[in-house]
């Protein structure tokens, strides 16, 4: 995959008093994700060409990718594809790539989500959603040992836009 034709489409930086392997831990651990990315389990072979998955509460598959770039307590790129074999199809695949970086006693979490191609406003609304609030819960866990729960519902001008696009909507 040449990642170079992917430009940022959504950035977040959040700085968090922790230190990196912990915010490692947190972002490439199963137990840990499960209690800041709403009871979803990442799942992860830290190698690049290693499996990226991520599995909703009740064990089904919700994300499925690969490691494409993999610096411990650094830098995690993956292909981030939802199980919704319409969408990756008709906007292509979606990298996600986490930057760790010492910020006084703690350090800078940078999400980038990146794109081969460009996306709606409307449809980007859904990861603009959901990534302040799986973020500032995983801030959070770390900071004080207790995730935020934040309930996140698919925004409806993406899902408009999604159905635009003739995208139908998972059962």
């Amino acid at each position: 995959m040449n990642i170079e034709k992917f430009k940022p489409a959504i950035v977040y930086a959040i700085c968090i008093a922790s230190p990196p392997e912990k915010v490692w831990q947190a972002l490439t651990n199963a137990e840990l994700s499960r209690k800041y990315f709403s009871g979803n389990a990442v799942e992860v072979d830290l190698r690049v060409g290693g499996a990226y998955i991520v599995r909703t509460p009740d064990g089904a598959l919700h994300i499925s990718g690969e490691v494409i770039e993999c610096d411990p307590q650094k830098r995690l790129t993956v292909t981030f594809n939802v199980n919704w074999p319409q969408l990756v199809e008709k906007l292509g695949p979606t990298l996600v790539t986490y930057e760790i970086e010492p910020a006084g006693d703690g350090v800078k979490l940078t999400m980038l989500q990146s794109h081969d191609r460009p996306i709606s406003d409307d449809i980007l609304s859904g990861g603009r959603t959901g990534w302040p609030a799986i973020l500032s819960s995983l801030k959070s866990l770390l900071e004080t040992g207790k995730a935020m729960v934040i309930p996140m519902e698919p925004p409806l001008r993406m899902l408009a836009a999604l159905r635009e696009l003739g995208i139908p909507m998972p059962g």
